[in-house]
């Protein structure tokens, strides 16, 4: 069964449209486990454009909801992690300009630092999780990394599939790195853009363990409600 991981970033930023209280992304995070979601993702991004600390603070405090919380690769985000002690951490990349996540993390570039913060987040019982560009040779230095899941990007796949492009050649490079990261004994998790189409193209793929899905979900959501919307996600993921 692969599970499913709901985004719920765009509720805060709804709320913050008013600069009010009301959605409570509390409230979103328990509905949608309550609805079948198998956990909850949140983003604290250094700009806290949706997400905050107080929100972060709430959901990791209720202990009956799964949180994966996507962060930077800094040493301040990892003293939050920390103090805040979330199920499950995903290292992004992340640029203050960026409408949202642009690619997968520079491995190469940021090794050291990287390593130290999946240690110290390991040592504290905090799953890992790296968000990469699906290629083999991120799959290969996220295990030197040693870490317990890889993230792949699908926010190229989603955006040839959605325009009705040809998404073999970026489709294969997934498979192949599902596959690799597999057979090195790491967790495959999948995410970004993704919509129904996408996600059931995605499901053939055995290797893949976890979907991540936010914007789509909620924005489906005010149409259909979240029952409906998660409910189809599930039944697609796993047919």
């Amino acid at each position: 069964m692969k599970r499913l991981g709901v985004n719920i970033d765009h509720v805060a930023t709804l709320r913050n449209a008013r600069k009010s209280f009301h959605p409570d992304p509390l409230l979103a995070a328990k509905k949608v486990i309550q609805l079948g979601a198998d956990s909850v993702t949140i983003h604290l991004r250094e700009d806290r454009r949706h997400i905050n600390d107080k929100d972060l603070q709430k959901i990791a405090k209720d202990k009956k909801i799964p949180l994966n919380l996507e962060m930077a690769a800094n040493m301040k985000m990892l003293k939050i992690a920390l103090k805040n002690k979330p199920n499950f951490v995903c290292l992004v990349p992340e640029k203050r300009e960026e409408i949202t996540t642009e690619g997968g993390l520079n491995l190469k570039k940021n090794k050291a630092k990287i390593k130290k913060i999946i240690f110290k987040l390991k040592k504290n019982k905090i799953r890992t999780s790296l968000f990469i560009n699906p290629t083999l040779q991120d799959v290969k230095l996220a295990k030197e990394l040693n870490t317990d899941c890889i993230e792949l990007h699908t926010g190229k796949l989603s955006e040839l599939i959605k325009f009705n492009k040809n998404f073999n050649i970026e489709l294969n490079k997934i498979k192949k790195c599902s596959k690799l990261g597999y057979q090195l004994g790491i967790e495959i998790h999948a995410g970004h853009g993704m919509d129904y189409k996408t996600t059931k193209i995605l499901s053939k793929i055995n290797y893949i363990k976890e979907f991540n899905i936010g914007h789509f979900i909620i924005g489906e959501s005010i149409f259909y409600g979240f029952k409906k919307v998660i409910k189809k996600f599930k039944k697609i993921s796993n047919n």
